[in-house]
Protein backbone atom coordinates (compact mmCIF):
# COMPACT_ATOMS: atom_id res chain seq x y z
CA UNK A 1 0.00 0.00 0.00
CA UNK A 2 1.37 3.54 -0.51
CA UNK A 3 0.18 6.89 0.60
CA UNK A 4 -0.33 10.04 -1.27
CA UNK A 5 -2.08 13.37 -0.49
CA UNK A 6 -5.34 14.56 -2.43
CA UNK A 7 -7.32 17.98 -1.22
CA UNK A 8 -10.91 16.79 -0.21
CA UNK A 9 -13.86 18.75 0.03
CA UNK A 10 -15.53 17.18 3.61
CA UNK A 11 -19.75 17.62 2.72
CA UNK A 12 -22.31 19.19 4.47
CA UNK A 13 -19.73 21.56 5.99
CA UNK A 14 -17.47 21.53 3.20
CA UNK A 15 -14.28 22.43 5.04
CA UNK A 16 -11.49 21.62 2.34
CA UNK A 17 -8.26 20.72 4.03
CA UNK A 18 -5.04 18.71 2.69
CA UNK A 19 -6.13 15.03 4.04
CA UNK A 20 -4.13 11.87 4.07
CA UNK A 21 -5.69 8.98 2.28
CA UNK A 22 -5.00 5.41 0.76
CA UNK A 23 -4.19 3.90 -2.45
CA UNK A 24 -3.87 0.45 -2.23
CA UNK A 25 -3.01 -2.25 -5.25
CA UNK A 26 -5.09 -5.74 -5.27
CA UNK A 27 -3.15 -8.74 -7.15
CA UNK A 28 -4.02 -7.39 -10.59
CA UNK A 29 -2.52 -4.39 -10.24
CA UNK A 30 -5.65 -2.23 -9.57
CA UNK A 31 -5.66 1.11 -7.61
CA UNK A 32 -7.76 1.64 -5.20
CA UNK A 33 -8.68 5.21 -3.14
CA UNK A 34 -10.24 5.27 0.01
CA UNK A 35 -12.87 7.62 -0.15
CA UNK A 36 -14.44 8.71 3.73
CA UNK A 37 -17.91 8.58 4.56
CA UNK A 38 -19.95 11.44 3.84
CA UNK A 39 -22.88 13.57 3.03
CA UNK A 40 -23.86 14.62 -0.51
CA UNK A 41 -27.00 16.16 -2.81
CA UNK A 42 -27.65 13.69 -5.43
CA UNK A 43 -28.85 14.20 -8.48
CA UNK A 44 -30.28 17.31 -10.60
CA UNK A 45 -32.86 20.30 -11.13
CA UNK A 46 -31.71 21.69 -13.67
CA UNK A 47 -34.25 23.65 -15.47
CA UNK A 48 -34.93 23.11 -19.28
CA UNK A 49 -34.25 26.66 -20.01
CA UNK A 50 -30.64 26.66 -18.24
CA UNK A 51 -29.81 23.20 -20.15
CA UNK A 52 -31.00 24.32 -23.70
CA UNK A 53 -28.54 27.78 -23.44
CA UNK A 54 -25.49 25.37 -22.07
CA UNK A 55 -25.91 23.21 -24.83
CA UNK A 56 -27.82 24.92 -27.74
CA UNK A 57 -26.24 22.05 -30.17
CA UNK A 58 -29.44 20.09 -28.94
CA UNK A 59 -32.52 19.90 -29.95
CA UNK A 60 -34.76 21.20 -26.65
CA UNK A 61 -36.90 17.78 -26.44
CA UNK A 62 -33.91 16.46 -25.21
CA UNK A 63 -34.33 18.16 -21.96
CA UNK A 64 -37.66 17.27 -21.08
CA UNK A 65 -36.67 13.60 -21.01
CA UNK A 66 -34.50 14.20 -17.27
CA UNK A 67 -37.23 13.23 -15.02
CA UNK A 68 -35.06 10.71 -13.90
CA UNK A 69 -32.44 12.69 -12.30
CA UNK A 70 -34.41 14.33 -9.53
CA UNK A 71 -35.82 15.02 -7.56
CA UNK A 72 -32.45 16.62 -5.94
CA UNK A 73 -32.05 14.91 -2.10
CA UNK A 74 -29.97 14.57 0.18
CA UNK A 75 -27.43 10.89 0.53
CA UNK A 76 -25.54 10.31 3.32
CA UNK A 77 -23.13 7.46 2.85
CA UNK A 78 -22.22 5.81 6.08
CA UNK A 79 -19.12 4.19 5.75
CA UNK A 80 -16.02 4.43 3.88
CA UNK A 81 -15.06 2.66 0.88
CA UNK A 82 -12.19 2.21 -1.34
CA UNK A 83 -13.10 2.87 -5.11
CA UNK A 84 -11.25 2.04 -8.53
CA UNK A 85 -9.03 4.87 -8.95
CA UNK A 86 -9.43 3.69 -12.99
CA UNK A 87 -11.48 1.79 -14.84
CA UNK A 88 -10.41 -2.10 -15.27
CA UNK A 89 -8.54 -2.43 -17.92
CA UNK A 90 -7.92 -5.09 -20.93
CA UNK A 91 -5.11 -6.27 -19.32
CA UNK A 92 -6.52 -6.74 -16.20
CA UNK A 93 -9.87 -8.21 -17.24
CA UNK A 94 -7.10 -10.79 -19.24
CA UNK A 95 -5.35 -11.69 -16.11
CA UNK A 96 -9.00 -12.67 -14.78
CA UNK A 97 -10.07 -14.36 -17.42
CA UNK A 98 -6.98 -16.59 -17.83
CA UNK A 99 -6.38 -17.02 -14.22
CA UNK A 100 -10.07 -17.80 -13.64
CA UNK A 101 -11.31 -19.70 -16.75
CA UNK A 102 -14.23 -17.54 -17.22
CA UNK A 103 -15.86 -17.29 -20.46
CA UNK A 104 -17.51 -13.88 -20.48
CA UNK A 105 -21.01 -13.37 -21.79
CA UNK A 106 -20.15 -12.36 -25.82
CA UNK A 107 -18.30 -15.54 -25.90
CA UNK A 108 -20.25 -18.13 -24.14
CA UNK A 109 -22.81 -17.40 -25.96
CA UNK A 110 -21.98 -17.44 -29.36
CA UNK A 111 -23.43 -14.27 -30.02
CA UNK A 112 -20.75 -12.09 -29.29
CA UNK A 113 -19.99 -8.72 -29.11
CA UNK A 114 -20.51 -4.85 -31.26
CA UNK A 115 -17.71 -3.43 -33.11
CA UNK A 116 -16.71 -0.47 -35.14
CA UNK A 117 -15.59 -1.26 -38.87
CA UNK A 118 -14.75 1.23 -41.01
CA UNK A 119 -16.56 1.85 -43.84
CA UNK A 120 -19.68 0.27 -42.57
CA UNK A 121 -22.81 2.54 -44.14
CA UNK A 122 -24.90 3.64 -40.63
CA UNK A 123 -27.94 3.54 -43.17
CA UNK A 124 -28.03 -0.35 -43.22
CA UNK A 125 -28.78 -0.16 -39.26
CA UNK A 126 -31.36 1.47 -37.19
CA UNK A 127 -28.47 2.83 -34.62
CA UNK A 128 -27.29 4.83 -37.16
CA UNK A 129 -23.96 5.09 -35.64
CA UNK A 130 -21.23 2.78 -37.38
CA UNK A 131 -21.32 0.13 -35.02
CA UNK A 132 -22.26 -3.39 -36.20
CA UNK A 133 -23.48 -6.38 -34.02
CA UNK A 134 -23.56 -8.91 -31.92
CA UNK A 135 -21.23 -10.47 -34.19
CA UNK A 136 -19.21 -13.09 -32.63
CA UNK A 137 -15.95 -11.16 -34.62
CA UNK A 138 -16.80 -9.09 -32.02
CA UNK A 139 -15.75 -9.23 -27.90
CA UNK A 140 -13.45 -7.73 -24.92
CA UNK A 141 -10.58 -8.65 -27.12
CA UNK A 142 -12.01 -7.07 -30.28
CA UNK A 143 -13.78 -4.29 -30.37
CA UNK A 144 -12.94 -3.58 -34.00
CA UNK A 145 -10.83 -0.68 -33.02
CA UNK A 146 -7.01 -1.10 -31.56
CA UNK A 147 -6.73 -1.08 -27.55
CA UNK A 148 -3.84 -1.50 -25.62
CA UNK A 149 -3.88 -3.73 -21.83
CA UNK A 150 -4.09 0.16 -20.25
CA UNK A 151 -7.40 0.86 -22.00
CA UNK A 152 -10.32 0.44 -20.20
CA UNK A 153 -12.28 -3.07 -21.15
CA UNK A 154 -15.33 -2.64 -23.05
CA UNK A 155 -17.82 -5.18 -24.47
CA UNK A 156 -18.49 -6.87 -20.79
CA UNK A 157 -22.11 -7.18 -19.51
CA UNK A 158 -23.14 -6.52 -16.00
CA UNK A 159 -22.74 -9.94 -15.30
CA UNK A 160 -19.64 -10.18 -16.48
CA UNK A 161 -18.54 -7.26 -13.84
CA UNK A 162 -20.14 -9.78 -11.36
CA UNK A 163 -18.04 -12.37 -12.36
CA UNK A 164 -14.82 -10.59 -11.74
CA UNK A 165 -15.66 -9.06 -8.65
CA UNK A 166 -16.71 -12.30 -7.42
CA UNK A 167 -14.14 -14.07 -8.33
CA UNK A 168 -11.53 -11.14 -6.34
CA UNK A 169 -13.59 -11.71 -3.33
CA UNK A 170 -12.90 -15.05 -3.10
CA UNK A 171 -9.12 -14.97 -4.48
CA UNK A 172 -8.10 -12.15 -1.99
CA UNK A 173 -10.52 -12.46 0.79
CA UNK A 174 -12.47 -8.84 0.64
CA UNK A 175 -15.58 -8.20 -0.85
CA UNK A 176 -15.32 -6.49 -4.13
CA UNK A 177 -18.45 -5.74 -6.07
CA UNK A 178 -19.71 -2.71 -8.43
CA UNK A 179 -20.31 0.74 -6.62
CA UNK A 180 -23.92 1.63 -6.13
CA UNK A 181 -25.63 4.15 -7.98
CA UNK A 182 -25.53 6.28 -4.93
CA UNK A 183 -21.76 5.70 -4.04
CA UNK A 184 -21.02 6.44 -8.25
CA UNK A 185 -22.35 9.99 -7.86
CA UNK A 186 -20.59 10.89 -4.60
CA UNK A 187 -16.89 9.37 -5.80
CA UNK A 188 -17.80 11.42 -9.22
CA UNK A 189 -18.71 14.53 -7.91
CA UNK A 190 -15.94 14.46 -5.32
CA UNK A 191 -17.37 17.44 -3.26
CA UNK A 192 -18.55 19.18 -6.25
CA UNK A 193 -22.00 20.38 -7.33
CA UNK A 194 -21.51 21.41 -10.67
CA UNK A 195 -22.25 19.46 -14.37
CA UNK A 196 -19.11 17.81 -14.45
CA UNK A 197 -16.15 17.14 -11.55
CA UNK A 198 -13.96 20.28 -13.21
CA UNK A 199 -17.07 22.85 -13.44
CA UNK A 200 -20.32 23.85 -15.37
CA UNK A 201 -18.42 24.62 -18.55
CA UNK A 202 -18.67 21.33 -21.49
CA UNK A 203 -15.29 22.26 -22.05
CA UNK A 204 -13.53 21.95 -18.83
CA UNK A 205 -13.87 18.51 -20.17
CA UNK A 206 -11.54 18.90 -22.82
CA UNK A 207 -9.00 18.06 -19.78
CA UNK A 208 -10.65 16.50 -17.67
CA UNK A 209 -12.72 13.35 -20.08
CA UNK A 210 -12.05 11.28 -23.49
CA UNK A 211 -15.74 12.23 -24.90
CA UNK A 212 -16.50 12.42 -28.35
CA UNK A 213 -14.70 15.87 -29.99
CA UNK A 214 -13.32 16.97 -33.21
CA UNK A 215 -11.12 13.85 -33.32
CA UNK A 216 -14.02 11.40 -32.50
CA UNK A 217 -15.99 13.98 -35.32
CA UNK A 218 -13.96 13.04 -38.21
CA UNK A 219 -15.16 9.01 -37.93
CA UNK A 220 -19.07 10.12 -37.92
CA UNK A 221 -18.96 13.36 -39.60
CA UNK A 222 -22.99 13.43 -38.67
CA UNK A 223 -22.69 14.11 -34.74
CA UNK A 224 -20.03 16.98 -35.73
CA UNK A 225 -22.37 18.99 -34.01
CA UNK A 226 -22.33 17.50 -31.05
CA UNK A 227 -18.82 17.37 -30.87
CA UNK A 228 -16.80 18.88 -27.89
CA UNK A 229 -14.85 21.50 -29.53
CA UNK A 230 -11.46 21.14 -29.22
CA UNK A 231 -9.53 17.69 -30.21
CA UNK A 232 -8.25 15.28 -26.65
CA UNK A 233 -6.03 13.50 -28.68
CA UNK A 234 -8.21 10.29 -29.01
CA UNK A 235 -10.94 9.15 -31.80
CA UNK A 236 -11.79 6.08 -29.71
CA UNK A 237 -10.75 4.60 -25.94
CA UNK A 238 -7.28 5.99 -24.28
CA UNK A 239 -5.45 4.82 -21.84
CA UNK A 240 -6.96 5.05 -18.39
CA UNK A 241 -5.43 7.97 -16.70
CA UNK A 242 -4.62 10.12 -19.39
CA UNK A 243 -7.09 12.89 -18.35
CA UNK A 244 -6.57 15.04 -15.19
CA UNK A 245 -8.48 13.50 -12.24
CA UNK A 246 -11.45 14.72 -10.20
CA UNK A 247 -10.35 16.30 -6.70
CA UNK A 248 -10.42 13.04 -4.77
CA UNK A 249 -7.72 11.61 -7.71
CA UNK A 250 -10.16 9.62 -9.42
CA UNK A 251 -9.54 8.96 -13.20
CA UNK A 252 -11.68 8.62 -16.18
CA UNK A 253 -15.03 9.08 -13.55
CA UNK A 254 -16.41 10.89 -17.10
CA UNK A 255 -16.57 9.59 -20.10
CA UNK A 256 -13.72 6.54 -21.64
CA UNK A 257 -16.35 4.08 -20.72
CA UNK A 258 -19.63 3.71 -19.56
CA UNK A 259 -19.05 2.53 -15.75
CA UNK A 260 -22.18 -0.51 -14.94
CA UNK A 261 -23.10 -0.04 -11.15
CA UNK A 262 -25.07 -2.12 -8.74
CA UNK A 263 -28.92 -0.41 -9.15
CA UNK A 264 -31.77 -1.49 -11.17
CA UNK A 265 -32.92 1.92 -12.83
CA UNK A 266 -36.55 2.97 -11.29
CA UNK A 267 -37.64 6.33 -13.33
CA UNK A 268 -39.14 6.94 -10.01
CA UNK A 269 -37.05 5.85 -6.96
CA UNK A 270 -35.37 9.27 -6.37
CA UNK A 271 -38.58 10.38 -5.07
CA UNK A 272 -38.42 7.60 -2.23
CA UNK A 273 -34.67 6.48 -1.99
CA UNK A 274 -33.68 6.25 1.61
CA UNK A 275 -30.79 8.99 3.04
CA UNK A 276 -28.45 6.45 3.99
CA UNK A 277 -26.63 4.39 1.52
CA UNK A 278 -29.33 3.89 -0.89
CA UNK A 279 -29.12 0.76 -2.83
CA UNK A 280 -31.43 1.44 -5.95
CA UNK A 281 -34.94 -0.54 -6.56
CA UNK A 282 -35.29 -4.08 -5.78
CA UNK A 283 -36.25 -5.46 -9.00
CA UNK A 284 -35.92 -4.08 -12.12
CA UNK A 285 -35.28 -4.81 -15.92
CA UNK A 286 -32.39 -2.77 -16.56
CA UNK A 287 -28.98 -2.34 -14.31
CA UNK A 288 -27.96 1.36 -14.52
CA UNK A 289 -24.71 2.96 -16.29
CA UNK A 290 -22.96 6.07 -15.55
CA UNK A 291 -20.65 8.82 -16.71
CA UNK A 292 -20.17 8.49 -20.45
CA UNK A 293 -18.17 7.13 -22.87
CA UNK A 294 -15.56 7.89 -25.85
CA UNK A 295 -18.00 8.27 -27.96
CA UNK A 296 -20.67 10.08 -25.46
CA UNK A 297 -22.11 13.73 -26.57
CA UNK A 298 -20.51 16.16 -23.48
CA UNK A 299 -24.42 16.28 -22.27
CA UNK A 300 -24.59 12.76 -21.22
CA UNK A 301 -21.24 13.09 -19.46
CA UNK A 302 -22.69 14.85 -16.52
CA UNK A 303 -22.42 13.51 -13.00
CA UNK A 304 -26.16 13.26 -12.60
CA UNK A 305 -27.45 11.47 -16.16
CA UNK A 306 -28.32 8.31 -15.72
CA UNK A 307 -28.31 5.49 -18.50
CA UNK A 308 -29.12 1.77 -18.43
CA UNK A 309 -29.03 -1.67 -20.11
CA UNK A 310 -30.19 -4.91 -19.64
CA UNK A 311 -27.44 -6.82 -17.62
CA UNK A 312 -26.53 -8.94 -20.76
CA UNK A 313 -25.91 -6.51 -22.88
CA UNK A 314 -22.28 -5.90 -24.36
CA UNK A 315 -21.34 -2.78 -26.43
CA UNK A 316 -18.46 -0.91 -27.39
CA UNK A 317 -18.70 1.57 -24.86
CA UNK A 318 -18.95 0.17 -21.54
CA UNK A 319 -16.94 -1.02 -19.08
CA UNK A 320 -16.70 -1.56 -15.22
CA UNK A 321 -15.19 0.39 -12.33
CA UNK A 322 -15.10 -1.74 -8.88
CA UNK A 323 -15.44 -1.19 -5.52
CA UNK A 324 -13.85 -2.89 -2.20
CA UNK A 325 -15.19 -2.71 0.79
CA UNK A 326 -13.63 -1.90 4.06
Amino acid sequence: MKRCFLILCLFMGCAVRASEIDVALNDLGMAFVKLPAGEFMMGSDEPPEALAAAYPELPRERFSQLQDEGPVHRVRITRSFWMGRHEVTVGQFRRFVEASGYVPESIADGTGGYGWRAGYDPATTRRGDAFEGRDPRYSWRNPGFAQGDDHPVVNVTWNDAQALAAWLSKAEGKRYRLPTEAEWEYACRAGSRTRYSAGDDPQSLLRAANVFDARSAGYWPRWAPMALKGDDGYAFTAPVGSFAPNAWGLYDMHGNAWEWVADWHGDEYYAGSPVDDPQGPAEGTVRVRRGGSWHTWPFYARASYRNWNAPDTRYTLVGIRLVREE
